[in-house]
């Protein structure tokens, strides 16, 4: 009975305890003053190189630590580049072939070379790194490491001490050459041997060398003028090059990184630039453990930027500039958690312990709800948690391409021809974007997506190959008109001629999971509305790599985001010289039309002039009639945001967004709080039930004593 009588104040005292704790927080660190941001991922990068990285989960990481020259205005549209580590744009210089300077306006078949002139900040500094680091007596401490030496560590942080130099116009150098190394393998080296002078000519010359011999190998191209101001040499006049100069294949790359990450038996640890960056970046790679979480630190080395000070209009309206000014990053700590489950982790986010999530199909529900409109909305329990929605049309291609070398539905007959068209309008992209994306996603009439110019809004935007105007929208015309031109394309109802059976065409593939069936299906239904059987043929990754490069597969879906906010970017995709089969480019259809790759020429130079516009029409309407793609869709993205996120505003051009956000730590607290109260009642009945039992087995074992 005693003891009942002590153990009620404990238990009340255990009770109110934990009244403010939050039993079911992920996170086992206090993150005390720290401005922290929790993200995830699903799938690890797998590569840090920013010579190799090309994939939006790897440009996650990198983008926050490296730092080309060049960056987007983050708040300013359309997109425009503004200097980042440079002190101002390039100066822009043409030549002839004599290396005759030409004026401004010079007449591109004259320019035979451009020169881009590259001026950067003094006083940046690379992010704290063993390679960088130094003995008293000046000598770098962690170049020549003994076989024991390498034995003994087992990861970056072994490497007690750091270094750190001030960042010089050979380190953007130095990275180009790295971009030339055929040992590196960058996905950019085909591109960059058509434009950057001496490019093939110094890959062929440093075949058989290492990496680690680059440094002291000139490339022609490139010229140091000072240590800080370069010059590179470019073939022709190509203005999209600076776009290039904005992407993290051009950030900078100190040669000690290659000495020291190069040493034999560092690889075997994973101690490589693929694991561990070297950037003068707001932010470092502090840990990385891909089976757990990455966590990036605010770089202690990182120079001073601000947050734009001017923007849209509507900017200041929407409180996008109230930290105008002020010295970014503005979050001290980014880490990301594995999150392989989308249940999980979308849970976890409506309980405030991730600060943004996509929405995955099984949540749109419970996430969004469509107007009557036609527009989305978030649901109410959203809004009561002051949840924000942020929607945009994505800068990318969803296509569903024809081999143009394939004998049944490539070439250019009127029969290839007709069969594809029939092709364009029975597969129904509204469906699947409706099945398969919640609405997420705007039918494509064109090679261009929103947002890139050239794009044609309403009537003049539609594919009238597939799509009628009607109620002033782009209507898919009837099936009847499919069957007609399959009619046409001698293929009456489906038949093939020749074997007086169902036309058989292939659909290659890599999806091969389970969850990818309900697609695959979706997709021979579409091609039986016009009498075809589609046969799936699935197979890995590296085989249908395989198939696609030397021109064995038939008909195959492929995407394409944009590299920059122009529309070369996509129409170089249809443009013969690049056939992935014959030139090994990126023009997986193998497309060759002589009017268009005409056109293509013309345009792909010039400014963005009603002329350039009028041309771009032009290139639609011819691979609109010729079908080499079903034009698919544009993705649209739908993100959530707590409230105590701000600084939002969509940008599809940026990958160094991180800097810009902002927390309201005081707000998160406050609503974890609210929402995650410990659920104690059970707890407390059964501890009042234990106690129970206690007593009773006491209470009968008292009286067990007293009849003895």
């Amino acid at each position: 009975m005693k003891m009942r009588n002590y153990l009620i104040p404990i238990l009340f005292i255990l009770l109110n305890g934990c009244e403010d704790l939050q039993l079911n927080n992920p996170y086992t660190e206090d993150e005390g003053k720290q401005s922290v941001l929790y993200q995830s991922f699903s799938e690890r990068p797998k590569h840090l190189d920013p010579a190799t990285a090309y994939s939006e989960n790897e440009y996650a990481f990198i983008a926050q630590i490296y730092e080309p020259l060049f960056q987007y205005h983050y708040l300013k549209r359309p997109y425009q580049l503004t200097p980042l580590t440079a002190t101002k744009l390039p100066d822009i210089i043409y030549l002839d072939k004599t290396g005759k300077f030409l004026p401004e306006n010079a007449a591109e078949q004259e320019i035979a070379y451009t020169d881009y002139v590259l001026n950067i900040q003094s006083n940046i500094h690379f992010q704290p790194h063993p390679a960088l680091a130094k003995n008293v007596q000046g000598e770098y401490q962690y170049h020549q490491l003994s076989a024991e030496q390498i034995q003994s560590y087992k990861a970056l942080s072994d490497f007690k001490e750091v270094g750190t130099r001030e960042l010089t116009a050979e380190d953007y150098v130095q990275q180009i050459k790295r971009l030339a190394h055929p040992k590196m393998q960058s996905p950019i080296a085909e591109i960059m041997k058509n434009y950057i002078v001496g490019f093939d000519d110094f890959s062929k010359q440093v075949a058989d060398k290492k990496k680690t011999d680059i440094k002291s190998i000139p490339m022609s191209g490139l010229e140091i003028i000072n240590p800080y101001q370069y010059r590179i040499r470019i073939k022709g006049k190509y203005p999209q090059f600076l776009f290039w100069l904005s992407m993290p294949f051009f950030a900078p790359m100190p040669w000690e990184a290659d000495v020291f990450y190069e040493q034999p038996g560092l690889a075997d640890k994973n101690i490589t630039l693929d694991w561990y960056p070297i950037g003068t970046g707001p932010y470092l790679l502090a840990e990385n453990n891909p089976n757990r979480r990455m966590i990036l630190l605010k770089n202690p080395n990182f120079h001073v930027e601000t947050y734009p000070a001017d923007g849209e209009p509507e900017d200041e309206q929407k409180g996008l500039l109230v930290d105008a000014g002020k010295k970014l990053p503005f979050i001290d700590k980014v880490v990301f958690m594995l999150e392989k489950e989308t249940i999980p982790y979308w849970n976890k986010f409506l309980q405030g312990y991730y600060d943004a999530s996509g929405i995955a199909s099984d949540s749109f529900d419970q996430a969004i709800q469509f107007t009557g409109s036609g527009g989305v909305a978030l649901t109410d329990s959203m809004k009561d948690k002051g949840i924000q929605l942020q929607t945009l049309v994505e800068t990318s291609d969803f296509y569903m391409g024809f081999n143009m070398l394939d004998t049944t539905v490539g070439g250019d007959t009127e029969r290839a021809r007709k069969l594809r068209q029939a092709i364009s309008i029975a597969v129904d992209y509204e469906e699947f974007i409706s099945i398969f994306r919640n609405g997420r996603g705007v039918v494509a009439q064109g090679a261009i997506p929103p947002g890139i110019f050239g794009f044609a809004e309403g009537k003049e935007g539609i594919n009238t190959y597939a799509f009628n105007w009607h109620d002033n929208k782009p209507q898919r015309k009837g099936i009847a008109e499919a069957q007609q031109l399959m009619i046409e394309a001698g293929y009456p109802n489906g038949i093939d001629p020749t074997t007086k059976e169902a036309l058989i065409l292939n659909f290659d593939t890599a999806s091969v999971s389970v969850d990818d069936r309900p697609t695959m299906n979706w997709y021979r239904k579409q091609f039986e509305k016009i009498g075809i059987k589609l046969v799936i043929r699935a197979t890995d990754y590296n085989r249908f790599q395989e198939k696609m490069r030397s021109g064995n597969e038939q008909i195959f879906v492929w995407g394409w985001n944009a590299d920059y906010p122009d529309p070369e970017n996509f129409f170089f995709l249809l443009y013969g010289p690049n056939s992935k089969v014959k030139f090994g480019g990126e023009n997986a259809v193998n497309y060759q039309n002589v009017e268009f790759d005409r056109l293509f020429e013309k345009m792909r130079n010039m400014d963005n002039t009603p002329e350039r516009y009028q041309i771009i029409q032009q290139m639609q309407e011819v691979i609109r009639h010729d079908s080499p793609w079903i034009f698919g869709f544009h993705p649209k993205n739908f993100s959530l945001y707590h409230s105590w996120y701000s600084n939002l505003k969509p940008n599809l051009m940026a990958n160094n967004r991180l800097k810009y956000t902002r927390l309201d730590l005081e707000s998160r607290a406050e609503k974890r709080k609210l929402w995650n109260h410990p659920v104690l009642w059970p707890f407390a009945i059964g501890i009042i039930l234990l106690l129970s039992v206690v007593t009773v087995l006491m209470i009968s074992r008292y009286k067990n004593r007293e009849l003895k």
